[in-house]
Formats: C-alpha cells, structure tokens, sequence
C-alpha cells in the first residue's frame, strides 16, 4: 500500500472533525470527558500509539486549555527545523477547531481531543522514523523503516508537563549525524534568504592561487556566502575566516587557498585549491538547492532510526565511496569504495555478514552477461577462453562452448574462475540480500585513487579488504589469518564468521564526516528528486 494514502485519509479525517463543531449537543452526555474519552479510545480502531499514550495518562484529556493546545501549535510549528512541514498535521486549524469545540458540548471536545493527540502522534511518528516509506520510492531500497524508537511513558511524562520540546526530543533520532544536518539545514536555510552574491562567472581558463583577477574578489564573496570554513566545522576555532576586507581582495593568496581546499573537500572535489569547472559550479549552486538537499538527507536519516554513533557494525556509504565499520570497543576503521555506476546503481540494504570467499570464482550476473559478455562472444568465442571463463549448465556441469547457439544461449551460465584477472581479486564478503551484492577485492586497484568512484556494475569493491576480512574474523572470535589463507587454498573457500555483523549499504548525498562538517555529494542515481517531491506532496485536508 502506499504510505502517503493512509496519511492522506488521517488528514482528512483530521478536517472533517476539525470542522465539526458540536457532535453532539451540550449536556448530551453527562459522563464525566475522561469517562467518555475512555470509552472512545478502547471501544475504536484506533491505533496502538494513541491507546498507549492515553493509558499512561489514565485517559485523562491533555487539549483543553487554549494555553495546551498553542503549545502544540508551537511544537508542531518547530518541526520546520527537522525539514517537516507543520501543516501535514493541520497545525493551523487547531486553535480555531478547539474554540469550536469548547462551544460544541462534550463530545465534540472528546472528538477534538483524539484528534488533536492523533496529530501529536504522527508527528511524533515521522520525526522518529520517516514520513515517507522508502520502499513506494525505489526498487533499490531493501532496508526496513525502524520500529519505534522513543518511550510513549517519556512522551506522555512531557506532554503532562506542557512541554513539546522534549517530548519531540524523545522522538528525535539521537545521533550526532543527524544533529550536524539538523544544524546544517536551519543555517542553510537562514542563509539562503540574506542578500543575494554575485556568482562566478565562466572562464576558459582557471582561477588559480598567484592570481590577480577581479573574480578573485567573487570567490571570496562566494565562499563567505556558503560559511567556508567555520559554520559547519566541528572546531571553529580551527581555520582562520575567508577574509573579505583583506587590503588586496583581488590577490588568491595561500588563506584564501586552503579555504578553496576546504569547500572542495566538502563536496568530493580534487583538492587542489584551484578553481576550475566543477568547483566554480559547486560555488554557484543556491545555498536555497543545499537547504533542500539536506531536507531530503534528513529523511533518509529518519530511515536509519537511532543508534549510538560507536554501535559494531558496517556501513556503506554508497554517495560517499566510503567503507565504515565501528568495531567492538570503540575503534573505528574506514576505507575508500567503489560502488556501482549511474546505470548499475548499488542498492540499499541492511543485512549480516555471514562469510567470506577465499580465491572466488565469478558467476557473471544475467545484466552483465547479456550486455558485457556476450557481444564480444559473439564476435569470438575465444574470448571465453582467453579471460578463463568457463560455461556451465545451471547444475554447474562443464558445456562445450563451441556447441553453444550465443544468439539464443538458454540455459547455461558463465564462471570465470579465481586468478589474477578475476574482477573479484582474493576475497569476497558476503550478506543475504535478494540482490546478489557482496564487498569483493579487485585487480583494479588505481580506481581506488579517483574522487568519483560509482564505477562498478553494482557489488561494492573495497581498498584494504585483506585487513577489513582479517578485522571481521578478529572481532568474532576467530583466530583464522586471511593472507596465509589466501596463499593456501583451493579456489572457492568458504569461510564463516563466528558471529554474524550487522552490514547497512545506505545512499546519502549530504553528511557529517569525520570532522564534523557536512559534505555534499553528486547525486550519482538520481534518487533525491523522488524523496523531494514526496516531502513537498501537502496533505489533503478536505475533500
């Protein structure tokens, strides 16, 4: 089912008992409200979230006071700092339909008061794990939403105290990533509406440091403009400032350099202080554009749920070309990536590792079968040959090649078997996952050297995988040594780790490294317009 359509049928819901007025005439019901607020919640098919509030509180009502309910406007309102737009939530109307009901008997004030706390609730919801399900957006989203992840006693404990800003921080994803977005996306967004920068204009050749250019004194302006260095540094006491009243505005001297390195690093550019094409577009992207992108990102942080930031386990990130795992006892070790290209894009996934292949063979997948391989077969069946690529049937029988139709092939597979030419290298690690994705070695070493590196035809190959297999077999109680392994075995060893680590591929465009500043990455598959325009969606509030 798609995720919007229950949304939107709440929030219709949400107007027509908002626009009810009296339900039921005063004095209809002499009940006491908590009585018939009881009966409501237990009698209905209401959630489970909106029966475990209410029985924290012993069903008594929270919205009937003006002074409650603006103190849920105000909260809802300040979602706005989470990119989460307030008036999903009818925050707008909840004065007005309290008044209505005030005026309207007992039983519109029970009305108004569900529905008032079933707004808390989905916001409360979404703040912690998302507003939007992932899985109606992309096929290349194989990862669970998580469940939820905030106490409803703390929330209740909050909500009793009038205070809405710590019962959505009870909902708020605890991580010190999601805190640098969050900080990241109210500066951006503050930014972007100050006075408008020149931006730089197209040269044939590039800005370099020496330079004496009237441009010179743009990028300056520029990289003011975008807060360079000091407004997303973890340390802002580590960089001097770009200096925009320097006597010589127009010289690019050594400061103004290094914070040209700095802004490239942040956006996975070369990091040579020059200013060439890809930098001058980065400088000239609206800081407007960089609020909305960590808008989305903040989503996709909802996604991941909450975790301590030292948690053991790997994760991919897939934008970022870079392999994480945070090992048991604190430490943690990085690698750089190559993951797959724009037209073979690596999906998103959260699973186990379970094992590793030593000296693999290379069952070659159908895509890259049929688009790769067998045009140059076609051409040549020694091409087979000449790259130790065997044909087998699908029980893995050997098949004479030559007696094989290649326009038609039907039921064979082709296994190129383990060596130096074999595009898995020594090792493979591998996780249950319905999309035959592993983390492999490779012979293709230099790739590891580019700044862009969605190359692959969708595995993820990993820098250093000889250390991070012999880390995962350390850290689960294996005494096994890979590279004596390697050098030792047959080809297509299995080897099992003792315990199983937890693996997540996840694909963020804007994030935290590891110094704190938030980097902006290319959208390599071209995700972020889906998850956008499913945020901008409004919520259908009458019929």
């Amino acid at each position: 089912m798609n995720e919007r359509q229950p949304l939107r049928r709440w929030a219709m819901g949400v107007a027509l008992c908002l626009s009810v007025g009296a339900v039921g005439g005063a004095g209809a019901d002499t009940t006491p409200i908590s009585d018939t607020l009881e009966v409501r919640v237990t009698a209905s098919e209401q959630q489970l979230p909106i029966k475990s509030f209410y029985q924290y509180r012993d069903y008594q009502p929270v919205w009937t006071t003006a002074a409650s309910v603006e103190a849920l406007v105000a909260g809802l309102n300040a979602l706005e700092q989470d990119g989460i737009n307030p008036e999903n939530y009818a925050s707008a109307s909840l004065m007005e339909a309290f008044e209505r009901s005030q005026a309207g008997g007992e039983s519109a004030q029970v009305t108004f008061e569900l529905q008032a706390s079933q707004a808390l609730l989905q916001a409360l919801d979404h703040l912690n794990r998302g507003q939007v399900n992932p899985r109606e957006l992309s096929a290349q989203w194989d990862a669970e939403r998580p469940s939820r992840g905030y106490s409803m006693g703390a929330v209740a404990k909050a909500v009793n105290q009038m205070d809405m800003a710590a019962a959505f921080d009870q909902a708020r994803p605890d991580s010190s990533a999601y805190r640098r977005l969050r900080a990241a996306f109210i500066d951006f967004q503050s930014r972007s509406l100050q006075s408008s920068v020149p931006y730089l204009d197209h040269r044939e050749e590039s800005l370099r440091p020496g330079d004496q250019h009237d441009d010179v004194l743009t990028l300056r302006r520029r990289l003011t403009h975008w807060g360079e260095p000091h407004l997303l540094a973890a340390n802002p006491q580590a960089y001097p400032l770009v200096d925009v009243d320097t006597p010589d505005q127009r010289h690019f001297d050594a400061p103004l350099a290094a914070a040209v390195k700095r802004f490239q690093r942040r956006h996975l550019l070369q990091e040579d202080g020059v200013v060439g094409e890809q930098t001058r577009r980065a400088l000239n992207v609206p800081l407007s554009l960089r609020a909305k992108q960590l808008k989305v990102n903040l989503e996709r942080a909802r996604w991941m749920g909450s975790q301590p930031d030292n948690a053991p386990r790997v994760w991919v990130d897939l934008a970022g070309y870079r392999l994480h795992y945070n090992r048991p006892g604190g430490e943690h070790w990085q690698t750089r990536v190559v993951v797959g290209s724009p037209q073979r894009a690596t999906p998103v996934i959260q699973s186990a590792i379970t094992h590793l292949t030593l000296n693999p063979s290379w069952t070659i997948p159908p895509t890259i079968m049929r688009e790769d391989v067998l045009p140059r077969v076609r051409e040549d069946v020694g091409y087979l040959a000449e790259e130790n690529i065997q044909v087998v049937d699908f029980d893995g029988n050997p098949v004479n090649a030559e007696e094989v139709d290649w326009q038609q092939p039907g039921s064979v597979m082709l296994r190129q078997v383990a060596g130096s030419a074999n595009p898995l290298g020594s090792i493979v690690v591998r996780f249950p996952n319905d999309h035959m994705i592993y983390l492999h070695d490779t012979p293709a070493q230099g790739l590891f050297q580019r700044h862009q590196r969605a190359l692959s035809s969708g595995c993820v190959r990993v820098e250093g995988v000889t250390q991070f297999a012999q880390l995962l077999l350390e850290d689960t109680g294996s005494s096994a040594q890979v590279a004596s392994l390697v050098a030792s075995s047959q080809s297509d060893r299995q080897l099992s780790l003792p315990r199983r680590v937890p693996i997540a591929l996840h694909y963020l465009t804007a994030w935290p490294n590891a110094e704190g500043e938030v980097e902006f990455r290319p959208d390599i598959y071209g995700h972020d317009a889906a998850v956008e325009s499913a945020l901008s969606q409004p919520m259908q509030l009458s019929g």
